[in-house]
């Protein structure tokens, strides 16, 4: 497992694959070419999240949604995803979300 430091310095453009959008081999190819989208879309968003973070430092979701332009949902999404691949991280505090809730603060790991 790499360190931090080397994770740190990794470019952005480089982030490791997830768990993609993938269309059967008997859909239509609509099918492949909105999956193929699907997954164009979901490594943009990864790669504007972990800039934001490296950016503006820690974040909550709505944070992040303000600053990038993506909506909290695709954020939220996105922040599970980045997670799981060790990408970013909680830091175990919580800022208040736009709706005055507490949500999970971001950094990159």
């Amino acid at each position: 497992m790499p360190s931090t430091a080397v994770a740190q310095a990794q470019p952005v453009q480089q982030l490791p694959l997830f768990d993609l959008p993938q269309a059967r081999r008997r859909d239509p190819v609509t099918s492949h070419q909105a999956a193929a989208s699907a997954k164009e879309l979901q490594a943009q968003h990864h790669r504007v999240i972990v800039a934001c973070l490296k950016r503006f430092g820690p974040l909550g979701k709505d944070g992040i949604a303000a600053r990038t332009g993506l909506t909290g949902v695709a954020v939220a999404r996105r922040t599970a995803e980045l997670q799981r691949a060790g990408l970013i991280q909680p830091t175990g505090k919580t800022v208040l979300s736009t709706a005055g809730r507490p949500e999970r603060e971001w950094k990159v790991a």
